[in-house]
């Protein structure tokens, strides 16, 4: 095969700000969103985009698609879809880090195969924090084989991935300039990769399950919409530690008949936060609430504490958060601290007889009396002029007290609220986009727009709820790179590259040929988009393969899968996309995803073989 291309000044520039991306990229100099916006301005500066396209990114089917799918994952998130789900996803997969990675990366790998991996990562991560947050397993340890899963999870169905909805009007483009007599190339119909695709999510799983203790890193993030105290503030202050749990109050419980106030003066007891009766389950039970059969009580402190009580009084401790998950989430619950003011009505009142649980909603812990923690009795103190109050109760009756002229909240309230009564109004219009993107011809960005405007115009959330629930970051980084991809295929680089790759190709034999056809697209997916990758090397996959005798299918089939084969860097959307909320680097990626990247290609390229 001869060379039809030689190497143009405008080539040798565009390959000097290649090497300058992933060298900014590997030695992270640089955060990457501001990398990707250099490159993109570099690129106008150097005349190898042109100014009137240069910004073009950032209307893009896949940016707007980003951006609407944060607004629909954060309207579920709201409506508690998420949280309900989540709460699920606790029940049957436990506590630990092997079943929960195992359980959340086979449900997002397979809704990958059905929507696009990106949609799929986004909806999915509010879950992932919530039950990173109440299992203490670090984000980290679960976004990374989620997102990878969601990657190989678009390679299950022809819809699954931009590359494969693309490939088969690439293998018909092929056919028009077949040579005269020559038998047409058969297209993929929708579940034609399909066991390609399983066998790459299995083995992602597996993957994480072996060598995940080793190659996923601990990193503490931040709790979005978590009060500025944390956990260990009050644990280390006030000696407020333990965990939240659920004791159900059996038939033979000494409780039972009881008061909620007479169980708090019980010996060892723990305190007490939550109650489910009959009726839904509450925080901040009034003291002279009774206790039945059957009663479930939420109740927090160390677990030694909460199994000897529960032994002592013939309670059944849950073994997860069934009935009070939702109550106990940090977006809607939490400890904070109100301070008595000079004046305040509540001055020379117990806290018993101010009712502040009745009253206000909230369930007083401990209390800071000028240096001093008083954590014993503390429903008999007189509150005094100063006093820190450390209370528990929900967000929204913690705004209730802020108002209030009796009391001084010192503790930042996160502004997001939960709004169970929208709930049907979030899950019509998430199935509305999603209806649009399996049955109507609409692109991508204008399906998910849809579900999200009717989020908004519904009130399921507000405008200023829908920009702050997008990650900016993402949105610059995915945008900034897409130019580099023009540059590539408007300077004739890509195409360049590909041939001189091709030309050492020689008369190897055909396995070899296929491996370097799948490292040739795996390179291309790493630096420009998939979609730009996969239409430029398959028709040269297919002529190959027409050259040497081969099953062009085959070859087409190999490049549009392999262009998913995108771990190793931050560049693919939904790399991007996990980055910021698992504190990942780019070092990360390289360690986890080089080893991923090597386990894709035996497994596709097996699979492949074995099939066509």
């Amino acid at each position: 095969m001869e060379s039809g291309l030689t190497l143009t000044t405008d080539m040798v520039l565009v390959l000097a700000v290649l090497v300058i991306t992933i060298g900014l990229f590997v030695f992270e100099v640089l955060r990457v969103d501001i990398v990707a916006v250099t490159v993109m301005v570099l690129l106008g500066l150097l005349g190898l985009v042109p100014a009137a396209e240069l910004f073009d990114g950032f209307a893009s089917n896949a940016v707007i698609s980003i951006i609407a799918v944060m607004i629909l994952g954060a309207g579920l998130d709201r409506t508690g879809v998420m949280t309900l789900v989540a709460q699920w996803i606790l029940k049957v997969g436990g506590r630990t880090a092997r079943r929960i990675i195992t359980l959340v990366s086979g449900i997002v790998g397979l809704i990958s195969g059905v929507m696009q991996n990106v949609g799929a990562t986004a909806l999915f991560m509010p879950v992932v924090s919530k039950i990173a947050s109440r299992t203490e397993i670090p984000l980290s340890k679960l976004l990374m084989p989620m997102g990878f899963c969601a990657i190989m999870g678009g390679t299950l169905t022809m819809v699954g991935s931009s590359p494969l909805i693309l490939l088969n009007d690439l293998i018909q483009n092929a056919n028009s300039s077949l040579p005269a007599g020559a038998e047409s190339l058969r297209t993929f119909n929708l579940f034609d990769v399909a066991p390609v695709g399983l066998a790459l999510l299995a083995s992602g799983i597996l993957y994480f399950l072996l060598l995940g203790r080793w190659l996923l890193p601990v990193h503490e993030t931040p709790s979005h919409g978590a009060p500025a105290r944390t956990k260990a503030y009050f644990d280390d202050v006030y000696g407020i530690g333990g965990d939240v749990y659920e004791l159900l109050v059996t038939v033979d419980s000494p409780m039972v008949g009881m008061t909620v106030g007479d169980a708090e003066a019980l010996p060892g007891a723990p305190r007490m936060l939550g109650i489910r009766n009959t009726e839904a389950p509450r925080l901040a039970p009034p003291v002279d609430e009774m206790i039945w059969v059957g009663t479930v009580l939420g109740v927090m402190g160390t677990r030694e504490q909460v199994g000897q009580f529960a032994l002592d009084n013939q309670c059944r401790v849950s073994p997860t958060l069934r009935t009070f998950g939702g109550l106990f989430n940090p977006s809607r619950a939490g400890i904070s601290e109100v301070v008595i003011p000079p004046g305040s009505r509540l001055v020379g009142q117990s806290v018993g007889e101010a009712r502040l649980r009745k009253r206000y909603g909230i369930s007083v812990l401990a209390i800071n009396r000028r240096g001093e923690i008083i954590t014993e009795h503390v429903r008999d103190q007189e509150m005094q002029t100063g006093d820190c109050l450390v209370s528990h109760s929900t967000w929204r009756d913690l705004s209730a007290v802020a108002s209030e002229n009796d009391f001084v909240v010192a503790t930042d309230i996160p502004k997001e609220e939960q709004r169970p009564q929208k709930v049907v109004h979030a899950l019509i219009f998430f199935a509305l986009s999603m209806g649009m993107i399996l049955f109507t011809d609409f692109r991508l960005a204008i399906c998910l727009l849809a579900g999200a405007l009717g989020m908004v115009l519904t009130n399921v959330v507000s405008m200023d709820e829908a920009y702050g629930s997008v990650s900016w970051k993402t949105v610059f980084l995915v945008a900034s790179l897409i130019p580099l991809g023009q540059a590539m295929e408007r300077t004739g680089t890509a195409a360049w590259i590909a041939q001189e790759a091709l030309l050492l190709l020689g008369h190897m034999p055909a396995l070899a040929i296929q491996v370097m056809l799948a490292l040739l697209a795996t390179v291309f997916s790493l630096v420009m988009s998939n979609v730009g990758a996969t239409t430029i090397l398959v028709p040269i996959a297919i002529s190959i393969a027409l050259a040497t005798s081969a099953n062009p299918v085959m070859y087409a089939l190999i490049i549009a899968l392999s262009t998913s084969n995108a771990f190793i860097l931050p560049t693919h959307q939904v790399n991007a996309l996990i980055m910021g909320p698992g504190g990942y680097s780019v070092r990360d990626f390289v360690r986890a995803g080089t080893g991923m990247s090597v386990v894709f290609l035996v497994v596709m390229l097996t699979v492949v073989n074995l099939l066509f």
